[in-house]
């Protein structure tokens, strides 16, 4: 392993990724509900982006939440946190697409 890589390990473990596309004419609610995810203690990054639909081949993801969580009982805190049921009722009921994926350093 290179300093580099030895260094991104020791910064963070978990890398979580979370794509939703939002019912027609939901997107404002969508993105507005998944912002509050950055106030919520325990992770060590929490970034909240629309996709500005780039790629000519796949649109289907309407915003992006990026996370950095340096344990996985970080992640557990994270999800257990008030802030992160109140941003689920707020986007369950105007989001199609949820997809998630975790990879590690």
């Amino acid at each position: 392993m290179t300093f580099v890589e030895q260094f991104r390990a020791l910064t963070f473990v978990i890398r979580h990724f979370v794509f939703f596309s939002a019912h027609p004419g939901q997107l404002d609610v969508v993105y507005e509900g998944l912002k509050i995810l950055e106030n919520i203690p325990h992770a060590d990054l929490v970034e909240v982006r629309l996709n500005d639909k780039l790629d000519q081949l796949s649109n289907e993801v309407d915003v992006v939440v990026y996370a950095e969580f340096g344990s996985d009982e970080a992640l557990l805190q994270f999800k257990a946190h008030p802030l992160y049921q109140e941003s689920i009722e707020r986007v369950r009921p105007n989001r199609e697409l949820r997809l998630v994926a975790d990879t590690r350093p």
